[in-house]
Order: C-alpha cells, then sequence, then structure tokens
C-alpha cells in the first residue's frame, strides 16, 4: 500500500483550489473557434503534483511521435473517457496505464475548468497530490518519456512566452515553457495557464 503524503500540502491546494473556483473568470483559454465540427470527444488528463515538503512538482509526460494525436508533445497522463466513466476515474485510469501511478495513491482535490481542443477533444483536468518518489514505469506505446517540472514555475506567468501562428485561417495565440529540454506549450500549457488564474503562485508560496 503506498503511503499517503503527510505535508499539509493536500490541505493547502484544496483551500486554494476551492478558493479559486468560487469566482468566475470568462476569459479563460480555449481553442473551441480552431475545432472542426463532427468530433467533440470527452477526455480527462491527471495534474499529479508530488507532496515534496519545499517544491512540489508536476509530473508530464512526452507523447510518442507515432501517436495520431498531439505526436511528440509534451502531456499530462490522460486519455479519453470511457463509457461510464467519470472524468476522475478516467484521468486515474489513464496515469495507471501510462506511467503505472497506482490509482489509490492520488489524493485528488477536485476537476478544473474543461479546456476545448483544435483536435476536437474536450478535456477535463483532474488535480491530484502523490507521494514524492514514486516507482513510474511508462508503457512505451503511450509514453516516449516522463520529467518533472516544478509546480511553482509552472503557476507563474512570468514564466512563458506567449507566441502566435496563423492555423486554419485565424491567428492562434500559445504559451510556451522550455523546461530542461522538454517544450512545454498547446494544450498542456494552456490548461495550466487557466490554473493558474484559480491558484495563483502568490497564493501557493504565501499557504506554505
Amino acid at each position: 500500500m503506498t503511503s499517503q503524503p503527510q505535508t499539509g500540502l493536500f490541505e493547502r491546494l484544496s483551500r486554494l483550489f476551492a478558493e479559486g473556483h468560487a469566482r468566475d473568470i470568462p476569459d479563460l483559454l480555449s481553442d473551441a473557434q480552431f475545432a472542426r465540427e463532427g468530433r467533440a470527444t470527452p477526455a480527462a488528463v491527471l495534474i499529479a503534483v508530488t507532496d515534496a515538503p519545499q517544491d512540489p512538482q508536476v509530473i508530464l509526460t512526452q507523447r510518442p511521435r507515432g501517436m495520431r494525436d498531439h505526436p511528440g508533445q509534451v502531456a499530462f497522463p490522460g486519455g479519453k473517457i470511457d463509457p461510464g466513466e467519470d472524468a476522475v476515474t478516467a484521468a486515474l485510469r489513464e496515469a495507471e496505464e501510462e506511467l503505472a501511478l497506482p490509482r489509490e495513491a492520488v489524493r485528488v482535490i477536485g476537476t478544473s475548468d474543461v479546456y476545448h481542443t483544435g483536435t476536437g477533444f474536450i478535456v477535463t483536468p483532474v488535480l491530484g497530490v502523490v507521494p514524492a518518489g514514486l516507482d513510474l514505469r511508462p508503457d512505451p506505446v503511450e509514453v516516449a518519456d516522463w520529467f518533472e517540472a516544478p509546480l511553482a514555475t509552472l503557476l507563474d506567468p512570468a514564466s512563458w512566452t506567449a507566441n502566435e501562428v496563423f492555423w486554419r485561417g485565424a491567428t492562434r495565440r500559445y504559451l510556451e515553457l522550455d523546461w530542461q529540454g522538454f517544450r512545454i506549450w498547446g494544450v498542456t500549457a494552456a490548461i495550466i495557464a487557466n490554473l493558474s488564474r484559480r491558484i495563483s503562485v502568490e497564493r501557493l508560496k504565501d499557504a506554505a
């Protein structure tokens, strides 16, 4: 049985998460305007924060370059929601399948803002806390690599570079961050940016 976190991070994040989601934020990032008609696939991802006492990390993966959707991109563990599942169940199942991250090790805080991708996925992020130092074993079919990045760095708007590209007849703005050779951008960056509107890095540090 995997031991559960004991540093108080779960309680702090839970409080900030609840406070941040209690207010309406109308201008969150979305790629819904770029989505093609005929595809709206429900999906879920797990934002797994390690319960490191001084510097909590977020577990991220790199998708294999041969995958159909978002090949080679940095992503959260996750995927399609199967019939009969909710977002939490799907996110935990996918993390277990992709990384052998035991679902019983995740202390779920809650679901955050749904993100519409330009490729037709409707993604529900699930925030949770996991013990630091888990023995993760990536499935090579679904995960080319995995790494951790500091939660405080990801939530800090100053960490990100804003770029834009002309895509599907319109200008698409996106965020980008290079972390130790891994390029974090696209859907993953947008989900992080939306979460940072709910949990600011300043509030996170003040609550430590």
